[in-house]
């Protein structure tokens, strides 16, 4: 368990910080900007769970956690660690399993949908949204450095899933706001 005694060290005061593994890097690098995009995904998603039932709670404070761990994955450049923290694909299987459970109780898609709707279903797009911007990051960081590919894998199905919940929310997809294009 992380234990933290002090929040400032000033050791980040001239734009670098520590990754995981010790190293020193610039905050603006790809590696930082990708985990501090799955902070702000993970974030949008806390919004969410203001704003969903206890049934999707649950599932979206699972996925916190699972964050967390993407989080820890990425922050760490040195991959001889066996010991660290990792995404696995077991938490893939489990977003699947999900994507599937609540996606056959939905309307069939008739047409691109508005990320709209209900409070609740505005949220979790908005999640969605910001997945996706990290899924982005992560993938610019991938063609530069090694990472776990299992991470770009994950927040991928992640905003599958979101996407899903957002429908859900909307009465099962009956409410949703269609795209009429031209109009």
């Amino acid at each position: 368990m992380v234990k933290l005694n002090k929040i400032y060290t000033r050791t980040g005061d001239k734009g670098s910080t520590l990754l995981g593994d010790g190293k020193r890097v610039e905050k603006n690098s790809l590696r930082v900007d990708a985990y501090g995009s799955v902070d702000e995904a993970n974030a949008t998603i806390g919004l969410s769970i203001l704003r969903t039932n206890i049934k999707i709670k649950k599932i979206l404070q699972l996925i916190q956690n699972d964050l967390f761990d993407l989080g820890a994955d990425l922050c760490v450049s040195d991959k001889k660690n066996s010991k660290k923290l990792k995404i696995t694909k077991d938490r893939v299987d489990y977003i699947e399993e999900k994507i599937d459970n609540f996606n056959k109780k939905l309307a069939p898609i008739n047409s691109f949908i508005l990320p709209s709707g209900s409070e609740s279903s505005t949220y979790l797009h908005i999640a969605r949204t910001v997945t996706r911007r990290a899924e982005r990051k992560v993938v610019a960081l991938s063609k530069k450095e090694k990472i776990n590919p299992i991470t770009i894998i994950y927040l991928n199905r992640l905003s599958d899933l979101l996407f899903v919940l957002a429908r859900y929310t909307n009465n099962k997809g009956k409410k949703d706001i269609l795209w009429k294009p031209g109009k």
